[in-house]
Protein backbone atom coordinates (compact mmCIF):
# COMPACT_ATOMS: atom_id res chain seq x y z
CA UNK A 1 0.00 0.00 0.00
CA UNK A 2 1.15 3.19 -0.89
CA UNK A 3 1.71 5.77 1.96
CA UNK A 4 -0.64 9.48 1.69
CA UNK A 5 2.42 11.25 0.81
CA UNK A 6 3.30 8.36 -2.01
CA UNK A 7 -0.08 9.38 -3.23
CA UNK A 8 0.30 13.35 -3.13
CA UNK A 9 3.60 12.78 -4.95
CA UNK A 10 1.75 11.07 -7.59
CA UNK A 11 -1.23 14.01 -7.50
CA UNK A 12 1.15 16.46 -7.91
CA UNK A 13 3.07 15.02 -10.63
CA UNK A 14 -0.66 14.95 -12.80
CA UNK A 15 -1.32 17.89 -15.71
CA UNK A 16 -5.29 16.79 -15.72
CA UNK A 17 -7.82 15.26 -13.27
CA UNK A 18 -11.24 14.34 -13.43
CA UNK A 19 -14.10 15.74 -11.58
CA UNK A 20 -17.19 14.17 -10.71
CA UNK A 21 -20.36 16.08 -9.21
CA UNK A 22 -23.81 14.79 -9.11
CA UNK A 23 -26.97 16.41 -10.57
CA UNK A 24 -30.61 17.18 -9.54
CA UNK A 25 -31.48 13.62 -11.09
CA UNK A 26 -28.83 11.73 -7.99
CA UNK A 27 -26.89 10.82 -11.85
CA UNK A 28 -23.05 11.44 -11.47
CA UNK A 29 -21.20 13.99 -14.07
CA UNK A 30 -17.38 14.22 -14.68
CA UNK A 31 -15.51 16.71 -16.52
CA UNK A 32 -11.53 16.92 -17.22
CA UNK A 33 -9.91 19.75 -15.18
CA UNK A 34 -6.60 20.74 -14.65
CA UNK A 35 -4.72 19.16 -11.44
CA UNK A 36 -5.27 20.92 -8.15
CA UNK A 37 -4.06 24.14 -8.01
CA UNK A 38 -2.79 23.66 -4.29
CA UNK A 39 -2.93 20.40 -2.18
CA UNK A 40 -2.72 21.14 1.36
CA UNK A 41 -3.32 17.53 4.11
CA UNK A 42 -6.22 16.06 2.59
CA UNK A 43 -7.92 19.32 0.79
CA UNK A 44 -7.31 19.87 -3.01
CA UNK A 45 -7.77 23.77 -4.55
CA UNK A 46 -9.39 24.10 -8.07
CA UNK A 47 -10.03 27.27 -9.88
CA UNK A 48 -13.05 27.01 -11.65
CA UNK A 49 -15.93 29.08 -13.07
CA UNK A 50 -18.90 30.34 -10.48
CA UNK A 51 -21.51 30.07 -13.46
CA UNK A 52 -20.16 26.57 -14.54
CA UNK A 53 -22.79 23.78 -14.54
CA UNK A 54 -20.22 21.85 -12.19
CA UNK A 55 -20.47 25.19 -9.56
CA UNK A 56 -23.85 25.04 -9.39
CA UNK A 57 -23.95 21.31 -9.00
CA UNK A 58 -21.36 21.77 -5.84
CA UNK A 59 -23.55 24.40 -4.13
CA UNK A 60 -26.52 22.07 -4.43
CA UNK A 61 -25.05 18.51 -3.34
CA UNK A 62 -21.43 18.84 -2.18
CA UNK A 63 -20.72 15.15 -2.43
CA UNK A 64 -17.79 14.78 -4.59
CA UNK A 65 -15.06 12.31 -5.85
CA UNK A 66 -11.63 13.52 -8.14
CA UNK A 67 -9.84 10.68 -10.40
CA UNK A 68 -6.02 11.06 -11.49
CA UNK A 69 -4.44 8.55 -13.55
CA UNK A 70 -0.76 7.98 -14.60
CA UNK A 71 -0.12 5.99 -17.74
CA UNK A 72 3.74 4.73 -18.07
CA UNK A 73 5.15 2.38 -20.21
CA UNK A 74 4.60 -0.59 -18.27
CA UNK A 75 3.01 0.29 -14.50
CA UNK A 76 -0.68 2.14 -14.90
CA UNK A 77 -1.81 3.86 -11.35
CA UNK A 78 -5.24 5.33 -10.84
CA UNK A 79 -6.24 7.29 -7.47
CA UNK A 80 -9.87 7.96 -6.89
CA UNK A 81 -10.72 10.04 -3.88
CA UNK A 82 -14.07 10.57 -2.45
CA UNK A 83 -15.48 13.54 -0.29
CA UNK A 84 -17.05 17.16 -0.36
CA UNK A 85 -17.20 20.00 -2.46
CA UNK A 86 -17.10 23.49 -1.43
CA UNK A 87 -17.41 26.40 -3.76
CA UNK A 88 -15.10 29.00 -2.31
CA UNK A 89 -15.77 33.08 -2.72
CA UNK A 90 -13.82 34.48 -0.09
CA UNK A 91 -11.27 37.10 -1.47
CA UNK A 92 -8.53 35.67 0.69
CA UNK A 93 -8.46 31.94 -0.89
CA UNK A 94 -9.04 33.66 -4.47
CA UNK A 95 -5.56 35.70 -4.43
CA UNK A 96 -3.65 32.62 -3.06
CA UNK A 97 -4.99 30.56 -5.85
CA UNK A 98 -4.53 33.12 -8.70
CA UNK A 99 -1.83 32.43 -11.61
CA UNK A 100 -0.91 35.57 -13.63
CA UNK A 101 -2.72 33.84 -17.39
CA UNK A 102 -6.08 33.23 -15.45
CA UNK A 103 -6.63 36.74 -16.22
CA UNK A 104 -7.39 35.61 -19.71
CA UNK A 105 -10.61 34.01 -18.40
CA UNK A 106 -11.56 36.78 -15.79
CA UNK A 107 -11.00 39.42 -17.45
CA UNK A 108 -12.22 41.57 -13.72
CA UNK A 109 -9.11 39.89 -12.03
CA UNK A 110 -9.22 38.01 -8.81
CA UNK A 111 -12.63 40.06 -7.90
CA UNK A 112 -14.22 39.09 -10.95
CA UNK A 113 -17.93 37.49 -9.96
CA UNK A 114 -17.14 34.68 -11.97
CA UNK A 115 -14.21 33.27 -10.64
CA UNK A 116 -13.86 30.55 -7.42
CA UNK A 117 -12.16 28.12 -5.84
CA UNK A 118 -13.25 24.92 -5.26
CA UNK A 119 -12.16 22.84 -2.17
CA UNK A 120 -12.50 19.50 -2.33
CA UNK A 121 -11.43 17.58 1.38
CA UNK A 122 -11.22 13.95 0.65
CA UNK A 123 -12.63 11.22 3.21
CA UNK A 124 -11.21 8.07 1.68
CA UNK A 125 -9.55 6.48 -1.86
CA UNK A 126 -9.29 3.63 -3.77
CA UNK A 127 -5.82 2.87 -5.21
CA UNK A 128 -5.10 0.83 -8.38
CA UNK A 129 -1.88 -0.35 -9.55
CA UNK A 130 -1.58 -3.08 -12.47
CA UNK A 131 -4.87 -4.89 -11.71
CA UNK A 132 -4.70 -5.01 -8.28
CA UNK A 133 -6.20 -2.22 -5.80
CA UNK A 134 -6.49 -1.17 -2.56
CA UNK A 135 -8.71 1.35 -0.36
CA UNK A 136 -7.81 3.58 2.15
CA UNK A 137 -8.72 6.27 4.39
CA UNK A 138 -7.51 9.96 4.94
Amino acid sequence: MKTQEQIIELIKKQKVSFIASVDEEGFPNIKAMFAPRRIQGNCFYFSTNTSSMRSQQFIKNERASVYFYSKGCFRHEGIMLIGTMEVLQDNEIKKEIWQTGDAIYYKQGVSDPDYCVLKFTAKRGRYYCNLKTENFDL
